[in-house]
């Protein structure tokens, strides 16, 4: 058995997690230069949108959310939706990606967004990221910017090409969820002795993490569809 060693550190347990606040220099120093460049370019910026983005990097990485993702996979998959569902639009909205010119069309986008998420997921994918702190800053990278021009060319898309391509991301992601939640078997050796001190077996802890993704991480796209939709009906209607 591998020794894992994640980003965040061992997996703390009931008694420590709350202590455990990631506090490297390096990752400090990213946070207070991204922190003073939203000072410096407030004008060209979304503020608002971007002092969430701080906050929601500040919680993932320097929080003790961050070692709770060493423990249970549970939270690694609640962290990689927050990095595609909240994190990616709000870096859209902060630095205005939506005005830009991408290549590919929204369909390609949408594919190119549905696999990272999933190879990101398949157990050696997964292991890697769990063990070596390139990976998984690749790992963070790549969801997150991959997600983020999903999200301009979808700001940007006819109502009903958006609506169908969330749809399509929906699908996609509920059929990873139900695939963990009806698994048979732990697939992540990462965390198959880390869970139960949280009173879970590694497998327990996998179906929850599947029936979080497809729930309430499919929820996410079914809502970003109707909205598209109803935006699209309202302006249409006669006034």
């Amino acid at each position: 058995m591998p020794n894992w060693l994640p980003y965040c550190g061992e997996a703390p347990g009931r008694d420590d997690w709350f202590a455990r606040w990631n506090l490297a220099p390096e990752l400090l120093l990213a946070l207070v230069v991204f922190a003073a460049a939203i000072w410096l370019w407030r004008d060209r910026l979304r503020v608002q949108q971007a002092t969430g983005a701080l906050a929601v990097l500040v919680f993932l990485y320097v929080s003790p959310f961050c070692a709770l993702g060493s423990a249970l996979f549970t939270v690694r998959i609640v962290h990689d939706i927050l990095l595609a569902a909240l994190l990616a639009p709000l870096v859209v909205a902060a630095l205005r990606l939506d005005s830009l010119r991408i290549g590919g069309s929204l369909s390609v986008w949408t594919a190119i967004h549905a696999l990272s998420f999933w190879l990101w997921h398949a157990p050696p994918f997964y292991e890697a990221a769990m063990s070596s702190d390139a990976a998984f800053w690749a790992m963070q990278a790549s969801i997150t910017g991959i997600a983020a021009i999903w999200w301009a060319k979808l700001v940007r898309a006819p109502a009903p090409a958006a609506a169908i391509a969330s749809l399509a991301t929906m699908v996609a992601m509920g059929l990873l969820g139900a695939l963990l939640a009806f698994a048979s078997r732990a697939f992540y050796a990462p965390h198959w002795l880390t869970t139960q001190g949280w009173g879970l077996s590694p497998l327990e802890d996998q179906q929850l993490a599947g029936i979080i993704m497809w729930a309430p991480g499919s929820l996410v796209y079914l809502l970003a569809a109707l909205a598209i939709l109803y935006r699209a009906l309202g302006v249409r209607a006669p006034t």
